[in-house]
Order: C-alpha cells, then sequence, then structure tokens
C-alpha cells in the first residue's frame, strides 16, 4: 500500500477523535459508541496503516538492531494495547494517541516522497521534452518518422523552431542551437559543419541537416537523466554515521522511556496511564526521522540542481570529498587549452618538411597529426606513404619512407638523431612562445620544424584564478615540453607545471600529489582515465556528446572550465545542507526528549504523544524544506565575484 494511502486512511480515521477532542470539553459531545467506536478506528489504523512500521520494526528486532521504525513500532503499540486494557479496567484510554502519532509521521512521509519526486519529475521532464518525430532521409527523399525509428548513420534536416532529434554531426548547413536544457547555458550556440549536436535541443534560425550518432539511451540527455538518477539514490559517506547514531540512540531512548515511566510511576506516585503517556511522548518526539531525512532530500536537490547547470554529480561520495581537496589537477590539451592544435611555423624546407611528416601522420589519431594534416590539405601538398609504421610511446613515429629512415616527434628523439645548432635556438624560442615543437628527420638528422599552438581556453584565466582564491594549489600534468608547458601556465596563472610525463604514468603523479592532501583532477575523461579514477575527485570535461565517462566522479556538460569552481561551490553548498539538515535534526530530539518526559511538568510545559508526533512531523518538515530551499540558496562561485 502506499504511502500516501497509508496517511489519507489515518487522517480520516483520526478525524472523529479528534472532533471528540476538542468538541467534549466544550459541548460534551462524544463518538457514538464512545470507545468501542475508538478501538475500531484505531485497529484499522495499526492494521493498515501502522503494519510496514511494526514489520520494520519486528525484522530488525529479530536480527537484534533497532531502526527509526522500532520507536514508532514501541510508542504506537503501547498506547494501542495500554488504551484496549484500560477500556476494559474502566481507566482513561488514549487510542487517539497511536492513531495521531501514525497520521503525524506518515505527513512527515509524505512531504519526503512528494519531494523525492518533484526531484526526479525535474529531471525527467527533460526526456519528455524530446522530438517526438524527424526528418529522416530514407531512399533520397526526407520523410517523417517518429524518433525510436531513427537509426545510427540516418540523415536528419531540422528546420528552424525543430527540435533536434538525437545527438549527432552537422552535415550541411549552419544555425544557432538553444542547448540550456541540457547544458544550462542560456545562450543559443552557434554550430557549422562539423559541429555535434544533441538531441532535444531546439533550432533557431538556421536549416541543417546532420548525420545521427546515438539515439535511445545513447543520447546525451538519456545518459544525464541516467546518471542523476544514481546520484539520487546513492549514500555520502556520513550517511554511515547517521545509521550509526541511530543505532545507538534507539536503545539509549527506550531506556529512556522505561526510566520516564518508572521514575513517574514509582517515584512520584503518578498513575499508570498518566505515567506511560509521559514514556510514550518520549518514544515518539526522539523518533530521529528528521536525522533520516537529512542527507538524502539534501542529496536529491543538490544534485538535481547541479544537472540543471551542467553539472553532474554522480554520487554523494563526491560531495563530501569535494570539501577536503587541497589541489586541483589539470591535464592541459582540451581542458586548460582549446585542444585544436594549429601549425604556425614551419622552419627548414616548408614544403620537404610538411610532406614527410604528412607521410608518417597520415594514419596518426594524435592531435598535433590532425593539425600537419590540416595545414597539409589546405596547401594542397601531395605525399607518398610510408612503411614499416612504428609508434614510440611519449616521443613519436618512425617508418620507411622511399628506402630512408624517416622520424616525427619531440626533442627527446634528438639523442638518436642530430639537430643543428641553428635549430635548436629556434626550437627553444619557439617552445618560449608556448609553442609546441615537432620535429621532422630523415635518416640521422633532423630536416626541420614543425611549431603547433594549441591557445588556452578564453577562461581558463579566470577559472584558475578563482580557484586559486578558493586557498587551491593548481598544478598542470602533461606530456608536453617544459618549456611549452610552463608558458601556457604563466598565460593563465597555474602555480605548478609537471610535464613530459607519459600517458601511463599521470596516474602516479597524482597519487604522489596525494601524499600532500587530497587532489581533485581535471581531465577529458578518456586519455586521462586512470588519473580521473585515483584522483580524490575526479572532474570529466564532457566533450561534444560523450558524457558517459565512468571515470569522473563530476562530468563538466559544457566544457566550460570555469564550471569547476562551480562544481566545487555546489557541492560545497550541498555537504553544507546536510550537515546544517543534521545538526537541527539532532538538536530537536536531544531537546524534546526532557519535555517530553516530564521534566518540566512544575512549569506547566508537557507534550502529549500527539502533539509530540506532531513536532515530530514539523522537524521532518523543517528538514524537507531546508532541502528544498537548495533549490533558491545562491551558489556563491569565485568565478562571479572574480
Amino acid at each position: 500500500m502506499k504511502i500516501t494511502t497509508r496517511f489519507w486512511i489515518s487522517l480520516i480515521l483520526s478525524l472523529p477523535m479528534l472532533a471528540e477532542m476538542i468538541l467534549m470539553p466544550l459541548t460534551g459531545w462524544m463518538l457514538p459508541g464512545g470507545k468501542w467506536t475508538m478501538l475500531i478506528l484505531t485497529t484499522i489504523v495499526m492494521a493498515l496503516s501502522a503494519r510496514p512500521f511494526l514489520q520494520s520494526a519486528w525484522a530488525s528486532f529479530k536480527k537484534h538492531h533497532s531502526n527509526m521504525d522500532t520507536l514508532v513500532a514501541v510508542g504506537t503499540a503501547t498506547a494501542y494495547l495500554y488504551s484496549i486494557y484500560a477500556m476494559f479496567t474502566g481507566k482513561k484510554v488514549f487510542f487517539e494517541s497511536a492513531a495521531f502519532v501514525i497520521t503525524f509521521i506518515l505527513l512527515g512521509q509524505v512531504l519526503e516522497e512528494r519531494m523525492r519526486n518533484n526531484a526526479s519529475n525535474a529531471i525527467e521532464k527533460l526526456l519528455d521534452l524530446q522530438a517526438k518525430e524527424a526528418e529522416v532521409k530514407r531512399n533520397g527523399h526526407f520523410v517523417k518518422l517518429p524518433v525510436d525509428q531513427i537509426v545510427t548513420g540516418d540523415e536528419i534536416r531540422v528546420k528552424p523552431g525543430q527540435k533536434v532529434a538525437v545527438d549527432g554531426e552537422i552535415l550541411t548547413g549552419s544555425s544557432n542551437i538553444d542547448e540550456s536544457m541540457v547544458t544550462g547555458e542560456s545562450m543559443p550556440v552557434k554550430k557549422v559543419v562539423g559541429d555535434k549536436v544533441i538531441g532535444s535541443t531546439i533550432n533557431s534560425n538556421g536549416t541543417f541537416t546532420f548525420k545521427a550518432e546515438k539515439v535511445g539511451d545513447d543520447t546525451m540527455l538519456a545518459q544525464i537523466v541516467e546518471l542523476v538518477k544514481k546520484a539520487q539514490n546513492s549514500h555520502a559517506p556520513i550517511q554511515k554515521l547517521t545509521d550509526k547514531v541511530s543505532d545507538i540512540f534507539v536503545p539509549v531512548v527506550l531506556i529512556i522511556a522505561i526510566a520516564t515511566f518508572l521514575i513517574w510511576y514509582v517515584l512520584l506516585g503518578a498513575s499508570v496511564a498518566n505515567s506511560l503517556i509521559f514514556a510514550v511522548s518520549v518514544v515518539v518526539i526522539a523518533c530521529p526521522c528528521a536525522l533520516g531525512l537529512a542527507t538524502p532530500t539534501a542529496l536529491m536537490v543538490g544534485t538535481g540542481r547541479g544537472a540543471k547547470m551542467g553539472i553532474l554529480i554522480k554520487n554523494g561520495e563526491v560531495l563530501e570529498t569535494v570539501n577536503d581537496v587541497q589541489t586541483v589537477v589539470f591535464d592541459k590539451t582540451g581542458t586548460i587549452t582549446l585542444g585544436q592544435p594549429q601549425v604556425t611555423d614551419v622552419i627548414g624546407d616548408g614544403k620537404r618538411v610538411l610532406q614527410v611528416a604528412a607521410s608518417l601522420e597520415e594514419s596518426s589519431e594524435h592531435p598535433l597529426a590532425a593539425a600537419i594534416m590540416d595545414t597539409v590539405h589546405a596547401q594542397k601538398l601531395s605525399f607518398k606513404t610510408a612503411e614499416n609504421f612504428q609508434a614510440i610511446e611519449g616521443q613519436g613515429v618512425s617508418a620507411t619512407l622511399a628506402g630512408q629512415q624517416a622520424f616525427v616527434g619531440n626533442e627527446k628523439l634528438q639523442h638518436d638523431f642530430k639537430i643543428a645548432d641553428d635549430l635548436k635556438s629556434q626550437m627553444a624560442s619557439l617552445q618560449d612562445q608556448a609553442k609546441t615543437v615537432v620535429l621532422v628527420g630523415l635518416n640521422d638528422e633532423v630536416i626541420g620544424l614543425i611549431a603547433i599552438q594549441d591557445a588556452p581556453k578564453e577562461t581558463s584565466k579566470e577559472a584558475i584564478s578563482a580557484l586559486k582564491s578558493r586557498g587551491l594549489k593548481t598544478v598542470m600534468l602533461t606530456g608536453d615540453n617544459q618549456r611549452v608547458a610552463q608558458a601556457i601556465a604563466d598565460q593563465v596563472g597555474i602555480d605548478q607545471v609537471i610535464a613530459e610525463v607519459m600517458p601511463s604514468d599521470k596516474a602516479d603523479r597524482v597519487q604522489a600529489l596525494q601524499a600532500n592532501g587530497k587532489v581533485a583532477f581535471v581531465g577529458d575523461g578518456i586519455n586521462d582515465a586512470p588519473a580521473l579514477s585515483i584522483a580524490d575527485v575526479g572532474i570529466a570535461m564532457g566533450s561534444g556528446t560523450d558524457i558517459a565517462i565512468d571515470s569522473g566522479g563530476i562530468v563538466l556538460v559544457k566544457n566550460d572550465l570555469r564550471d569547476v569552481d562551480r562544481a566545487l561551490a555546489l557541492s560545497k553548498k550541498t555537504f553544507g545542507r546536510i550537515k546544517l539538515n543534521l545538526f537541527w535534526a539532532f538538536i530537536y530530539n536531544v531537546l524534546g526528549i526532557p519535555v517530553a518526559a516530564g521534566v518540566f511538568y512544575g512549569l506547566g510545559l508537557t507534550l502529549s504523544p500527539e502533539i509530540a508526533g506532531l513536532a515530530m512531523a514539523f522537524s521532518s518538515l523543517s528538514v524537507v524544506t531546508s532541502s528544498v530551499l537548495l533549490n533558491k540558496a545562491k551558489i556563491t562561485s569565485k568565478v562571479e565575484i572574480a
């Protein structure tokens, strides 16, 4: 039976008893059937609405454990069973106390469930925004088909005002596309041939065609929803502390309740009924339901808000760990820089140098190789195909070209090959300009240099400055030359440079930095997977539609380095709200117990079980409200302040 149904059953059956409680002192009105009617109503409440509490408490008891449901079960069962005894012995009954306690506890759970549903629905509504149909090219003509009939490789046409059906790459045309529903970016993004498009985004003003690359559950939007669902169902490590507190707290409360009964009945001479009321009130007011809501509600709201900002936080553990990060390590290419290197200088016989380089780099997928090939194609240069191709990790490539041994690589290769002094001098000068220098050689001699530059992103300096203003140390970890890496670092304000690192050694370098405190690593999520995994917090840049990066704990959909600071700010804010919720929930229980136990009875301050139940429901409501307000809280990012 659903919680909402159980709540309404309990509320409807409790209202007649509430009416008697209010009207009897004023008018003398009583329920028809009196105590028998109250017994029937409360029995139905206990059998239907309270059954899950009783079953949970019994299951925990058989395992020699106690939980929050134990307090609910003990309190309400005691009130119910005593009232049956009191009814047959002519004493005062308090059936209404058992019924109202169940009603108010279920009220708290209904509020929690509604908040959970709202948090989940806010994300799932994104899926409802998906296009229902698209113009797909079939047999040379564009025809309208349902989105579920689109397959990878289909050519799709999108007109102004239409939605992009699935993820893909533009083949013809250009436009401005509103990607706010996925990335959180409010301004439309200019898209041209070769650019990636995201399913469910809205085409503004141009017509274009694109090739479908990811469909169904593989689209970025579907993966975002899946990631957020997993995050909202995860647990922060602090939740384990809450569970441990509950394990100790519940037996202590039961002992206090028993002691309260004995003190009032044996030492102070109160009646059994009044002594039980104090004891049951202690059990009810101490039920740490708010304590159990503190972490999951804040976690759901925080991760949901992050998704709307284009920041995907994968689990609660990340939220907690972020608070202790002292060092942020960055990959260079594609993270600090644009990841679109371009040839800026060719030293030597330009045509010959480029032709040799192209012969060796033709089959390479390395970004520097792509830059060389773009230049060769732009100049329409012809080149021969090399043989006996061999890649040398961290150094370059070699092959046989027209009977000669050719090589293309970085300066580490110069230990095996000769290079003229004037080329050495020019190489150093280019590196000081933050340009990566590729050596091109034949046989044992370097015949020329190709300078390639990958400029920093416009936002990198601002992003690094924001992190440093938080007191964090910033480090660049790259396989590039020390001079080039240092030049880039100086431009953006990086504190420390670790250069000339083999891809396989990046994780070891991150591990070494962890000796001085927790480390966050920011990379593209593909080449940097080992480093992302070993770091305390892995932050993966969501390049294009490649969003399903398993290695990172945080994924930045917009590929904007400033979102690193925003992610840290959101994580700290969410975890701060968890701690605030836990504080108030725990303090509430601690302060409420003495009042319920009758310590302030002489001052006229007491709590009946039903009032204690209502107060406990409001405690849960306050925690849920606190978490919901996280949606409105200002995320103080140093980016905005700077």
